[in-house]
């Protein structure tokens, strides 16, 4: 923890786990440090990256919280909810973070080392997930080294992440919020706090991570929503559906999201050339999965 954080402090990258996958971790102030995570990834600049904080009090720092933002804070947070919002007057993010955007993605994480990771640094941290741009999300430390292969840092392993996908996103814009990428944390969460369903969010650029239309995307073929699979397919199963690899076998939704990225990671290293999917609900945690699915089995 003492050399990442040193590692951090001048200018390096770090990976590390929160309760949803693996982050590649960067000063979010230092311009040269951020643009080495675009660099590592091969990440599209104009793709904005969410900071993390340690606290509401920190990130009010950072970005203009009315009182329906401050509510999702106060409620979820620290937990998988992003929240964007206006960037502050005197915002120190560098502009690359927010690829120019006048508004700022910020999370306040669960991770235990993430969280300490924050502290020790005392930096506010730009952490996209620490795959490969567009490919499958990294939930172990064995997933970051796979995927960025030499260009790996060092990685900080907390074991598997529990939620397993990324955070929830609501843009908050003056008394109304938009959910623009769905995640751990339900619509009807959000509805319950804000005493009022999300407004329309309508199709334009991109304002946070995951809006791309191809992403999440391992390198086999991926077909959906298939209850059997042909002889050169790997079957990720979910309920009834067994699979070679079964998401839930009790339908848990919850558990799926958990497993989700893995069985992809597994799928694409398995033998056989073309991957399937078993139906998954579109309900409750189900929208982000299948959220997650659509992009992943997207054409680039």
């Amino acid at each position: 923890m003492e050399a990442a954080a040193a590692k951090l402090q001048a200018g390096g990258l770090v990976a590390v786990p929160t309760e949803t996958v693996y982050g590649l971790a960067a000063d979010s102030t230092n311009a040269t440090a951020v643009a080495e995570i675009y660099r590592t990834k091969g990440r599209p600049d104009f793709n904005p990256l969410i900071v993390h904080v340690p606290d509401l009090a920190v990130a009010k720092k950072l970005g203009k919280f009315n009182d329906l933002a401050t509510r999702f804070a106060e409620v979820l947070w620290p937990g998988p909810l992003t929240i964007v919002v206006p960037k502050s007057d005197n915002c120190p993010v560098t502009a690359a973070v927010t690829a120019g955007l006048d508004t700022i993605a910020l999370r306040c994480p669960a991770h235990p080392v993430m969280r300490k990771l924050l502290t020790e640094s005392g930096l506010f941290l730009a952490a996209p997930s620490a795959n490969r741009s567009g490919a499958i999300s990294p939930t172990t430390a064995n997933h970051v080294a796979l995927s960025l292969g030499d260009r790996s840092p060092l990685i900080l392993d907390g074991g598997a992440c529990e939620r397993g996908i990324e955070s929830t996103i609501v843009a908050v814009d003056e008394g109304f919020y938009r959910i623009l990428r769905p995640g751990p944390l339900t619509r009807d969460q959000l509805e319950e706090i804000a005493g009022e369903p999300p407004a329309v969010n309508e199709i334009g650029m991109v304002e946070a991570p995951g809006q791309l239309a191809s992403h999440y995307a391992p390198s086999k073929p991926l077909r959906l929503n298939t209850r059997t699979a042909e002889a050169d397919e790997y079957h990720i199963g979910f309920g009834l559906v067994a699979g070679d690899r079964n998401l839930s076998s009790t339908s848990d939704l919850a558990e799926a999201a958990s497993y989700l990225f893995a069985a992809l990671h597994d799928a694409d290293a398995s033998g056989k050339p073309k991957i399937a999917v078993a139906p998954i609900p579109a309900d409750d945690i189900g929208v982000a999965l299948n959220d997650r699915l659509f992009r992943a089995a997207t054409p680039k």
